[in-house]
């Protein structure tokens, strides 16, 4: 599949659009699941070194030992370091004081984050505290009468040492992230359920699903729009282009004002414009004068055979012979004009008159003088006319075109062939149509057919006259008309050639 150049541009864009995007994606989407799992490690260790403070500096001043818990008390409160710094409602030994005095040094962070990190959140943290001997000797109410995991169980499979380890757990079907603290004193495990983790992590990856495609989308959009945009000075060079043909080299492609890439081809390609604008020249200039040079000799020739030839004394091989001689030099005669009537004719030197044209009355008297050459090779030749059909143009032009076609419908059509010439009006045109049941021309030989000496078949071609460039001057004759000329022929069936004008009402 061929696509334009501002295609595969858009399809570029929006493949390293997509390329950066997933890149984006992928580590925009880890670094947050890194970060949040960073972020929960440091909110549990900050937790767990802030209960572990405490309880250490508790039971290094009073010099008790921990005691394993005794009863769960169904009225605590959810804040579990209110729970324990109430008397009432101890479940461990060793006195915690509620007086300021413990507090006469500035707050310590890790307290403070204690209790940023987990009174805000307190009934989604586990807490718990072991002895020494590893009897769990407090916990939080929501853990009920589970328990955490010690920290010698969670070493062979989690990350850390013999005083801090972090690993994963799963309980009731949910599964928690928990650091243990160990002192010889006591051993603090905090835990907190990543299912608010795994929901960010959901709803992010969700997020990049549903804005993937829309930003490729996007992307493509714009990627459409710059690469239409920068553009825009292609577009107007190609329209330029177009426009400049063989009789109107003179014209030049519209120089951008920026001194880019764009602006380097257009002043490029109108030196070449130029170059092939003076090669035409020279062969223009060649072909007319060329034409002029040959024009006298072959008068002269032309003269002196037919003197020759009204000699009785000339024997009847010679005769032969100068009548060939003759034939040839009729026949270079008429190249010779139709060369310089083309030469003339692109450079601007020949007046088209444009005048009310009876179309009409000018096919059937062309019909009227082609008959006689198509009873002579016995050749059916059928017209239909459409009455009062006026053209604007050369009268002289416009009919030595059309005997042209006609002419080369009889010449190409066997004997006992068949010829349609038909004149009608659809909408704002006249349209000729000349078919034939003749020798047809090959597909890939029709682009040409109007081209200079061309001829389909030269070994079909040599039994019949002509120069060669009547198809070439017929061409020229309905372009200066603002018409147009078609054909289409199947090979061994026929010809058709469609003169299309502009219709004068």
């Amino acid at each position: 599949m061929n696509l334009t150049l501002r295609m595969r541009l858009s399809l570029m864009y929006g493949a390293v659009a997509a390329i950066t995007t997933v890149a984006f994606a992928f580590i925009a989407y880890y670094t947050v699941m890194d970060e949040l799992q960073n972020n929960l490690d440091a909110s549990l260790l900050r937790a767990g070194n802030g209960l572990l403070a405490v309880v250490q500096r508790e039971h290094t001043q009073q010099n008790r030992p921990l005691q394993p818990v005794k009863q769960r008390r169904r009225d605590s409160p959810d804040n579990v370091f209110e729970f324990l710094q109430r008397s009432s409602l101890r479940e461990f030994v060793g006195p915690i004081p509620v007086t300021d005095d413990v507090f006469e040094q500035p707050p310590d962070p890790v307290w403070s984050a204690v209790y940023e990190h987990v009174l805000l959140n307190a009934s989604s943290f586990l807490l718990q505290v072991r002895s020494a001997k590893g009897d769990i000797v407090w916990k939080s109410d929501n853990l009920l009468t589970d328990s955490l995991p010690s920290l010698r169980s969670l070493l062979p499979t989690g990350k850390g040492d013999s005083n801090r380890v972090w690993s994963w757990f799963e309980q009731d079907g949910i599964r928690y992230r928990i650091v243990v603290i160990g002192s010889s004193i006591a051993e603090v495990a905090t835990a907190y359920p990543v299912g608010e983790i795994d929901l960010i992590l959901v709803r992010l990856f969700k997020l990049v699903q549903w804005g993937f495609p829309v930003t490729i989308v996007v992307s493509m959009f714009i990627g459409w729009l710059l690469a239409r945009r920068a553009l825009k000075p292609v577009d107007r060079v190609v329209r330029s282009a177009r426009r400049i043909t063989a009789e109107n080299l003179s014209e030049r492609l519209p120089v951008p004002p920026a001194n880019d890439e764009i602006g380097r081809l257009v002043e490029t390609l109108n030196s070449m414009i130029a170059r092939l604008q003076q090669s035409f020249e020279q062969v223009r200039q060649f072909t007319s004068d060329a034409s002029h040079e040959l024009k006298t000799p072959l008068a002269i020739m032309m003269g002196e055979l037919e003197v020759a030839l009204r000699n009785k004394n000339v024997g009847v091989e010679a005769r032969a012979i100068l009548t060939s001689c003759l034939e040839e030099v009729e026949r270079l005669t008429h190249v010779v004009q139709g060369l310089l009537e083309l030469s003339r004719a692109e450079s601007g030197q020949v007046v088209i008159e444009k005048v009310p044209v009876d179309f009409s009355v000018m096919i059937a008297d062309v019909a009227d003088v082609i008959e006689r050459l198509a009873t002579r090779k016995q050749i059916t030749l059928h017209v239909a006319i459409q009455p009062d059909l006026i053209v604007t143009g050369d009268a002289l032009r416009l009919r030595q075109a059309v005997l042209n076609i006609v002419e080369n419908a009889v010449k190409y059509t066997p004997a006992g062939g068949t010829v349609h010439i038909t004149l009608l009006a659809e909408f704002n045109d006249v349209i000729l149509r000349v078919s034939d049941t003749g020798i047809g021309i090959p597909e890939s030989k029709l682009p040409f057919i109007f081209d200079r000496f061309y001829r389909v078949d030269q070994a079909r071609s040599q039994d019949v006259s002509g120069t060669g460039l009547g198809l070439s001057i017929v061409r020229w004759i309905v372009d200066e008309h603002h018409g147009r000329i078609q054909v289409e022929s199947t090979e061994g069936k026929g010809t058709t050639f469609s003169m299309v004008l502009p219709r004068t009402v």
